[in-house]
């Protein structure tokens, strides 16, 4: 949407919100109700307006990310519709940037009365972007005004067969086309209302990762490190991957690096062969003096956030240099399309010499270069790693023992299991503890987060507001004071709704400041913004400062990316 139709809504919106309120959700889609997805999942009202669609697809029951270029009209949709099942968003067609950037998928996207604002020249792009955010089986409904264009509103013509056209090129189809006349009376307006059904995922994303896991000619298990690799960061570091272009993200070569290396510690050091010839570190281009200083360490010791001093980090710093040369050199020059050109595009950096006192930050692992990931590509891997994961580990363990077999040897299946499990952080609750009491005996009121009451020393307990078992991490956003009968026997493993986790936002906020005395220049300031930029979708790390508000607002968003992806069960509150 151009600025000068955003500019028309920010002056005139406040005199049509009336209007547009005066006609509820049913009576304007009803063409659309019996192909409302029969899941309550998520939904994305794109060019929300006053949020009437939203409160109307919130109130059938599922989760809307509603999104609204107008300042003017996105006021005034929250201040309507104050709704926690309904997320606002500001932005815009054709990029969507931070819509992408949430890492959602979502089952039903709906636009009513926005593609004329869509420029026909940005029409391509900005389709590409709504199928890029569409669950395969999924809806995108469009309503198309049809009528004489307004140049104030910038608003320009549109068609049927433009919307099946671009259908055709993304692998959808339309499934329903409904004619109207217009609901609010004007005579020189009517709609036509097209659902486009989106039959698989459209992109040849999963084929491909079958064909490299499980087809693709291997001399060693370089290929596949890669993969899992990419798929870890999209699990648990999406935070410090940024679009580059239509088509592709861009990932620091560093944490790519940083996760190779955190996957190969423990193969190597139960001495199993990742080629026909490697025995005993020997083989491996990678293994630098670095490396093996680092064979003590354990995974968890190598990760986003942590600090070294002037002798680890030296070692740290040589094998990423190590790793990330090794990358580019060989899987990713060798995995490629069937034209030839490389699945992932590995672009070197000059890293320098190891700072003398060195933070694993995107600043850092952006030295090294960066992974250019195909977007179709990384968005499988983001929604699907706990299907593709598995089976990345069956043919890795696959080849290890065909490489075994030709050195005469036979592995141990325990040593394997073990060196192939991912190490996640360990459960360590005992710095945000500390910090709880240091709260409680200054005299400052410490409430539980989910209840309100307010807390005392033998009362005190540590949740995760997203459960461990689901989503491993002690990130110290994450670490939340609770009393400890809503932690083991209420909220337990469950994520906690968004009703919940919106009616918790002061106490959450509030614990952050004084818990990580964020308002003051420290570490661990530092750290808690420092792993909320890398974990958490929608904080830039380019931000000098980041206000506790939006790193809040980064959480809403993981859950829903958790509630989606991985269908942990939810927690809807006290029910005493």
């Amino acid at each position: 949407m151009s600025s000068r139709g955003i500019e028309w809504y920010d002056r005139h919106g406040p005199g049509l919100a009336n209007t547009y309120e005066s006609l509820d959700f049913e009576a304007a889609h009803g063409w659309l109700l019996d192909l409302l997805p029969e899941r309550r999942g998520l939904t994305l009202d794109v060019g929300a307006g006053t949020g009437r669609d939203a409160a109307g697809l919130a109130a059938l029951g599922y989760e809307v990310v509603a999104v609204e270029p107008s300042a003017s009209m996105l006021r005034e949709g929250m201040a309507r519709h104050a709704d926690a099942r309904i997320r606002w968003l500001d932005d815009r067609l054709p990029a969507l940037d931070a819509t992408h950037r949430t890492g959602l998928a979502f089952d039903l996207i709906l636009l009513s009365g926005v593609w004329q604002h869509v420029a026909p020249g940005d029409r391509p792009r900005a389709f590409r972007k709504l199928i890029r955010l569409l669950n395969p089986g999924g809806v995108l409904a469009i309503s198309l005004r049809m009528g004489a264009a307004d140049p104030e509103r910038a608003m320009h013509q549109v068609s049927r067969s433009e919307i099946e056209a671009l259908a055709r090129g993304h692998g959808a189809f339309v499934e329903r086309c409904v004619e109207s006349e217009d609901r609010l009376g004007r005579r020189d307006v009517r709609w036509i209302q097209l659902a486009v059904r989106l039959p698989d995922d459209g992109t040849g994303a999963l084929p491909l990762l079958r064909h490299v896991v499980l087809q693709d000619a291997k001399s060693s298990t370089y290929k596949l490190a890669l993969l899992r690799s990419v798929a870890r960061i999209a699990d648990g570091a999406a935070g410090l991957v940024r679009e580059d272009g239509a088509d592709r993200v861009s990932v620091p070569l560093g944490v790519v690096a940083l996760y190779w290396i955190r996957l190969f510690l423990p193969l190597l050091s139960a001495d199993l062969p990742q080629s026909p010839t490697n025995r005993n570190l020997g083989g491996l281009g990678f293994v630098n003096e670095g490396f093996h200083r680092l064979l003590g360490c354990a995974p968890n010791d190598l990760r986003v956030g942590t600090r070294y001093g002037a002798d680890l980090g030296a070692a740290v710093h040589a094998a990423l240099v190590g790793a990330s040369r090794t990358i580019a050199l060989m899987p990713a020059h060798y995995m490629t399309l069937p034209n030839g050109r490389p699945v992932m595009e590995a672009v070197t950096g000059r890293a320098g010499r190891a700072p003398s006192s060195l933070v694993i930050d995107e600043a850092y692992l952006r030295r090294f270069g960066e992974l250019l990931v195909p977007a179709n590509l990384w968005r499988a891997l983001s929604r699907f790693d706990a299907w593709i994961e598995p089976a990345i580990v069956a043919e890795w363990i696959r080849l290890m023992h065909g490489y075994a077999h030709r050195q005469g040897r036979k592995l141990s299946e325990t040593a394997i299991a073990q060196a192939m499990h991912w190490s996640a952080p360990e459960r360590v609750v005992a710095e945000a503890r500390q910090r709880a009491i240091a709260v409680i005996e200054s005299g400052q009121p410490l409430h539980c987060v989910w209840s309100g009451t307010r807390l005392s020393k033998d009362r005190l307990d540590i949740d995760h507001c997203f459960p461990w078992g689901s989503w491993p991490c002690d990130d110290l956003w994450n670490l939340l004071p609770s009393t400890r009968s809503v932690n083991q026997h209420e909220k337990r493993d469950r994520l906690p709704s968004a009703a919940v986790l919106n009616s918790a936002r002061e106490r959450v906020q509030d614990w952050w400041r004084a818990g990580y005395s964020l308002h003051a220049n420290n570490p661990i300031a530092d750290r808690f913004f420092l792993e909320a930029r890398s974990s958490l979708p929608l904080i830039h790390a380019s931000d000098d400062l980041i206000a506790v508000e939006d790193v809040f607002d980064a959480v809403a968003f993981q859950r829903l990316r958790l509630k989606e992806n991985q269908q942990i069960p939810e927690w809807a509150g006290r029910t005493t």
